[in-house]
């Protein structure tokens, strides 16, 4: 394996391993607030307790996301040096608000609402829980912003090489970036429903104490889980149309689609080898005139194939790389624009998937435990503790599509930008030795991984010790003022 194949597979597990933590963290946070502000107003002790079990793990999620986090911006400067160089005048405005907002909002009020329980007013404790949790929204607003304009680069002119930012504003309200803002937020929502789903249901049906919480935070989820679906239903429509009209290769290549089709169908699924070159091999189960109104909201829009897509390509950008001795073994060797389909293809199909089948067990946990009623088959809890997993594969099976449809582009070119703002990813990569990046690729696995069973190990116990282990005792021993948030806090 070559360095950009090698620089590729680590920013590709580091990625999928960090946005692991990302959505729960951004849906639970919100939820844990709505919670405690249920609590604040009405009193009841169910919604102090649902607050302290379910911000227990959002706290230690949170802590491993924000490790993990940290390794994704070393990266551009460890393997991707060339491309930090390339767009750091638009890349790093963006980024550094983030870690504005991250590293100074997100961390000043969560920590002022782990050692603020009865130190604060209820109501500046509250506050200062929303203001965490609108903080993540606004961190993945930001980190959004940044990845939409690799997708489709606005606000820039090209100067001495390389694209320079005009607008800030244009970045921040790309097109492209307002579509994947709430289908990611949806996204998250739909994680943490199906994680209240799957552990309030099991404690649920194991018939134990604080029976009201469990209900309680099992209908939330399930709700929350049912909407979220909704949202992503109706954003992503919106992101395929965008699609369409920005990255048509991208749309291709989720659909396998050799030749171009007017109308276009829809293909539910393909039998064969979909990165085969004889596309007359593939049997596909269609729905007629589909994926011309995916496209553009008409049944009879054309959408153009692979083959007649890589001739355009090959005329604006070229037919083969320059001969560039950075570019290693692929100096001066043909430009394949077809991204990998079986990884789109069923890549594609699989978000979509895991998100239906989420939403559906979110729905069958309601009916099950409607008018008061318990689960009792003993199916029940592994369905809603497997479910737990789905819209987690959903997700990243979403960013893998997203970021390698785009291939062989890291900035993709806007078909309505400035011209020369664009790059492929091959030329996006550090002069580093093969050696070099197999070094970091393992020692960054390794440490994912046993931070990974260090999570795994947490959220067990504390899903296990239930709300028991996260309340403290109704009646202390000390009179100390703030022993309470202590024993929460830790």
């Amino acid at each position: 394996m070559e360095v950009l194949e090698l620089a590729r597979w680590q920013f590709g597990i580091t990625t999928v391993y960090h946005f692991l933590m990302v959505p729960l963290t951004i849906g639970l946070s919100i939820l844990v607030a709505a919670m405690q502000t249920r609590w604040v107003r009405t009193g009841e002790p169910r919604h102090l307790k649902m607050t302290k079990f379910w911000g227990k793990l959002l706290l230690v999620n949170f802590a491993m996301g924000v490790v993990t986090g940290i390794v994704q911006e070393f990266q551009f400067g460890m393997n991707w040096s060339a491309y930090s160089r390339f767009v750091g005048d638009v890349f790093g405005a963006p980024l550094a608000m983030e870690g504005l907002v991250a590293f100074f909002v997100e961390s000043t009020f969560l920590g002022l609402w782990i050692f603020g329980w009865d130190r604060l007013p209820k109501q500046v404790h509250l506050a200062c829980a929303w203001a965490f949790s609108l903080a993540t929204m606004a961190s993945a607003y930001f980190i959004l912003a940044a990845n939409s304009w690799m997708q489709h680069p606005v606000g820039v002119t090209f100067e001495n090489g390389r694209p320079t930012m005009n607008s800030i504003w244009a970045v921040l309200t790309n097109n492209t970036a307002l579509a994947a803002i709430p289908h990611t937020l949806a996204g998250a929502f739909s994680v943490a429903a199906a994680f209240l789903v799957g552990v309030a249901g099991w404690h649920l049906w194991r018939r134990g104490d604080h029976e009201d919480v469990w209900r309680s935070s099992l209908r939330l989820g399930g709700w929350v889980g049912v909407a979220a679906f909704a949202v992503l239903s109706i954003t992503g429509d919106t992101q395929g149309k965008l699609m369409f009209e920005q990255q048509p290769m991208k749309m291709a290549s989720a659909e396998a689609l050799c030749h171009t089709e007017k109308p276009a169908s829809f293909s539910i699924i393909a039998i064969g080898d979909v990165a085969g070159s004889n596309c007359e091999d593939v049997k596909t189960f269609n729905v007629p005139a589909l994926l011309s109104f995916l496209a553009h909201n008409d049944f009879s829009t054309e959408v153009k194939g692979v083959e007649d897509l890589v001739g355009e390509y090959q005329a604006k950008y070229g037919t083969n790389y320059p001969d560039d001795p950075a570019l290693g073994s692929l100096a001066g060797k043909p430009i394949d624009y077809v991204p990998n389909l079986p990884v789109t293809y069923w890549g594609f199909r699989m978000m979509i998937g895991f998100g239906a089948v989420s939403a559906g067990i979110g729905v069958l946990a309601l009916w099950l435990t409607r008018r008061g009623r318990l689960p009792r088959a003993r199916w029940f809890p592994w369905l809603v503790l497997g479910g737990i997993a789905t819209p987690f594969l959903g997700n990243s099976a979403g960013w893998i599509f997203t970021e390698m449809g785009r291939q062989p582009f890291v900035v993709v070119p806007n078909p309505t930008g400035v011209d020369g703002v664009w790059m492929f990813t091959a030329q996006a990569v550090s002069r580093l030795t093969t050696g070099e990046v197999w070094t970091s690729l393992i020692a960054l696995t390794t440490v994912y991984a046993a931070l990974g069973v260090v999570e795994l190990y947490l959220m067990r116990k504390y899903v296990r010790g239930g709300v028991d282990a996260v309340m403290p005792p109704e009646k202390p021993d000390s009179d100390k003022p703030g022993e309470d948030a202590l024993a929460f806090a830790y």
